[in-house]
């Protein structure tokens, strides 16, 4: 018990002290972010503090579970949060990595300090089960499962409602013995009783937190499980497309050599080119390739040509014209169509 905490008492404190400051820093802080690097250090130096004191603590063996409450004296009541202030810091580490490994840490302090709360008989509450269990029912299941969950519902509904009212009642109370205690009027009993109304506290905190904790825990797991399936099977992967090649559209063969594409690297092709290998894919049906002067033909034969060409079609157009006439005069008498003239 604490008949060995008179060498050590005096050192015990400052950090019970250290840390119960740093933690309420940590809480009213003003900075924008709890990652904030002013921030993630007082968690760091709150934690070490309370480690130390833990540590302490259970050095000292001021607490077992084989003792009454009564037997514990006032001024070790104090120790009692030292588990639950010190998953309180845990949860406040910023860092994405090591997250769940931080909710598991953070439950298990909760845990430790309500199993030994328990043990004291300190506050009516049922323990938590193991990380992933399902909770304690609150109430006797009632007959079929839609009516059992409806009566769970309204359980868990009704304790959050009394524990919201018992949290007020214990915030005032506390308040008040805290003016007291603060300015140092405070007798043995008062000092009692401020210590037993904080761990009071403390046990609807870690209460809340390990719901909290749950919650969180699951769905982070459910996003490592959702990545893990995602993933591509191990020595699969996905059928990889050759890239195309980029090209630069020129007038002719000749633009491509003299001015290129207009930087290294990268092939050309004439609009000719384009075509011809257009057309052989079949994209551009019924679109032929236009042609152009062959080499060595001057432009005298070529107008030459253009002529002859103009003249037979001159000439084809100017048989089908006749034709037509011929035909027009067999199924028309003639004087059809004249009115003009009759006598």
């Amino acid at each position: 018990m604490a008949e060995g905490a008179g060498t050590e008492a005096p050192r015990l404190p400052e950090l019970l002290a250290a840390g119960w400051r740093l933690w309420e820093e940590v809480e009213a802080g003003t900075e924008p972010s709890s990652a904030a690097p002013a921030v993630q250090d007082k968690v760091r130096r709150g934690l070490d503090a309370l480690q130390q004191a833990a540590a302490m603590v259970a050095q000292l063996d001021l607490f077992s579970e084989n003792e009454e409450l009564e037997e514990i004296a006032s001024a070790d009541l104090r120790y009692l949060p030292l588990p639950a202030l010190l998953g309180a810091l845990t949860l406040r580490q910023v860092n994405q990595s090591r997250r769940l490994e931080h909710l598991e840490s953070a439950r298990a302090h909760f845990c430790r300090f309500l199993r030994l709360c328990k043990s004291y008989g300190l506050g009516s509450f049922a323990l938590p089960g193991p990380a992933g269990s399902p909770p304690p029912p609150a109430a006797a299941a009632a007959p079929g499962p839609a009516a059992g969950g409806l009566v769970a519902m309204a359980s868990a509904r009704q304790a959050k409602i009394e524990r919201y009212k018992q949290k007020k009642e214990l915030e005032n109370r506390l308040a008040s013995v805290r003016t007291f205690v603060e300015s140092g009027q405070a007798d043995e009993d008062q000092m009692r009783e401020f210590y037993l109304l904080q761990t009071q506290k403390w046990i609807n905190i870690s209460l809340e937190e390990i719901e909290s904790i749950d919650q969180e825990t699951v769905i982070l797991r459910s996003r490592g499980t959702t990545k893990q399936s995602s993933a591509p099977p191990h020595g699969t992967s996905r059928q990889v497309r050759a890239p195309l090649k980029p090209f630069i559209l020129t007038r002719d063969a000749a633009q491509a050599k003299v001015f290129g594409a207009g930087y290294p690297g990268v092939p050309t092709m004439t609009v000719d080119d384009w075509y011809e290998q257009r057309r052989r894919q079949g994209v551009m049906p019924g679109q032929s390739v236009p042609q152009r002067t062959p080499a060595g033909v001057t432009d005298d034969e070529l107008q030459k040509k253009q002529q002859e060409k103009k003249e037979e079609e001159d000439d084809e157009e100017a048989l089908q014209k006749a034709r037509n006439w011929d035909d027009w005069k067999d199924t028309h008498p003639k004087g059809y169509g004249n009115r003009q003239n009759m006598g």
